[in-house]
């Protein structure tokens, strides 16, 4: 929360000594929330009106004012078009519009402001670049508050990574995270936009589209902490190579002070040879002893989660964490890594990790005729691909394996679908390919023993939904088995729709 003198302040407004002057009313204006979609928009919210490829923030301004904003960042003039008609202009002018509340205009670059308004106005301020002065107002706010930042980015695991983090942390801290997968250069700032005094430490995920963002990103944040979890080929076809990639990883590793602290997975060659970019400490987690923070003894319990002792100096405990797959050990490292650079106990971590950890992205519902359909259509790469293929490795009965698309692979692509395709034919017993790439997971998996007979290479989901009717079909499958089906693609690919339509009627679960 902040106010709107904070606000104005924040974007550089011009003639701010002028603000001092403002009624009380007026200087007690503050903002709840951050919101770049107006759909999102929560009372006294402030909307950030920005261009975009597909649409311009400016078209849906008066929807956020009618869901309760309380005010909009607007570029000048923006706001004359065919589909807003000259209402700029008319505030410009003192006119007021017929709007479902009073407007009022801020021109912060000509330092225009009104002399008389209702406190219980929209307040519209305008800017040269809402874009660009969302992220001065957020490195402005960052700088008022001193909590500990912790950055973490990564091909995969983001989002899982953060969320564990910030449940251990949370057990000892003040914490703030982002809110869902909230990484990018218009949504990594309004989760900055939430930092209060209160806050300790603040764990944020990182996203990556170009060279250049993560270190544009840790400009904003200023993390402390910078956590690299693994470097693959997401956003190839934009970057060219994995090198390409690891460098631009390595930017939030550059980016940390010298008194801050890098943790490195150490199982990823390409990560571990981040520590020679950077002048802060460094800790690294893995699966063998060379690693700072490891573990060894794994155990599946296979839905239900991982068992694993884990080691730090001259100390081993042994965990069991509800988070399905060998590839969420790491996660937990990499959790354990943060909390000892933090200065809490071992004690404290091991019993932080006991207690419940936030629910994986992959959710288990039931499905037509019994099934259990394994829902990881989040999105996906070729690691979280085989990660969730090893866990359906792990169940009894019969397996189904729903693969989509993977996207953003660029000159790998083949050979990653051909990957995953030669992994799916030694565990699963039905494969269902949907989709142009996801041929070559069919192609790969017969080129390695599966028959043609039990491999289904479809165009559409709705496709990949009438095979799936056919293969749960009582004449398919033997009485009393078991049937898990897995299904995951990338989410330009939208295979949740596979999901909806297999899902079994609540009232009859």
């Amino acid at each position: 929360m902040f106010d709107l003198i904070h606000m104005l302040q924040g974007v550089g407004a011009k003639e701010q000594t002028a603000l001092s002057a403002w009624p009380r009313a007026w200087q007690a204006i503050t903002f709840r929330e951050v919101v770049v979609d107006s759909r999102e928009t929560v009372p006294d919210a402030l909307f950030v009106a920005l261009s975009g490829e597909q649409t311009d923030g400016h078209r849906f301004v008066q929807d956020a004012a009618e869901r309760g904003a309380r005010g909009a960042l607007v570029r000048r003039g923006a706001l004359d078009d065919p589909t807003t008609g000259s209402l700029y202009t008319a505030l410009q002018h003192g006119e007021q519009p017929v709007l479902t509340a009073p407007w009022v205009l801020l021109d912060t670059v000509s330092g225009v402001y009104p002399t008389s308004a209702d406190p219980h106005s929209f307040w519209l301020v305008a800017v040269d670049d809402p874009m660009a002065a969302l992220h001065q107002l957020a490195r402005y706010h960052r700088q008022q508050h001193a909590a500990t930042v912790i950055g973490i980015t990564g091909s995969v695991g983001k989002t899982s990574t953060k969320e564990v983090i910030a449940a251990l942390l949370s057990r000892q801290f003040a914490t703030l995270k982002s809110k869902r997968s909230y990484n990018s250069e218009a949504t990594l700032p309004t989760v900055l936009l939430q930092l209060t005094p209160e806050h300790q430490v603040a764990v944020l995920e990182m996203g990556m589209w170009a060279a250049g963002e993560l270190r544009k990103l840790a400009d904003l944040a200023r993390p402390h902490i910078g956590v690299v979890t693994n470097v693959g080929p997401s956003h190839m076809e934009r970057l060219g190579s994995i090198e390409a990639i690891a460098q631009a990883k390595a930017e939030l590793i550059e980016s940390l002070p010298a008194d801050g602290v890098a943790v490195l997975n150490a199982d990823d060659e390409r990560v571990r040879a981040m520590a020679r970019l950077t002048s802060a400490r460094v800790i690294t987690y893995g699966l063998q002893p060379t690693a700072d923070v490891w573990a060894d003894a794994l155990v599946s319990r296979g839905l239900e989660g991982m068992r694993f002792r884990v080691h730090y100096q001259d100390v081993a405990s042994d965990v069991f964490v509800p988070l399905p797959g060998k590839h969420h050990v790491s996660t937990v490292l990499a959790a354990a890594a943060v909390g000892l650079t933090l200065g809490m106990s071992w004690d404290a971590i091991w019993h932080g990790l006991q207690q419940p950890l936030p629910t994986n992205r992959l959710q288990v519902v039931t499905g037509l005729a019994g099934s259990q359909i394994l829902d990881d259509t989040y999105n996906a790469a070729p690691a979280s691909v085989l990660a969730a293929l090893n866990i359906i490795n792990e169940l009894p009965g019969r397996r189904i394996a729903v693969l989509g698309d993977m996207l953003e692979l660029g000159p790998v692509e083949e050979e990653a679908h051909h990957s995953v395709g030669q992994r799916a034919a030694e565990v699963v017993h039905n494969l269902v390919c949907v989709g142009p790439r996801a041929r070559w997971i069919g192609d790969a998996a017969a080129q390695h023993g599966m028959g043609p007979e039990v491999i289904h290479c479809v165009e559409t989901n709705q496709d990949a939904i009438a095979v799936l009717h056919t293969l749960l079909h009582p004449n398919h499958t033997a009485p009393d088995t078991e049937t898990h089906i897995l299904i995951k693609g990338s989410r330009g690919v939208a295979m949740e729709q596979i999901v909806a339509a297999l899902r079994r009627p609540e009232r009859e679960e």
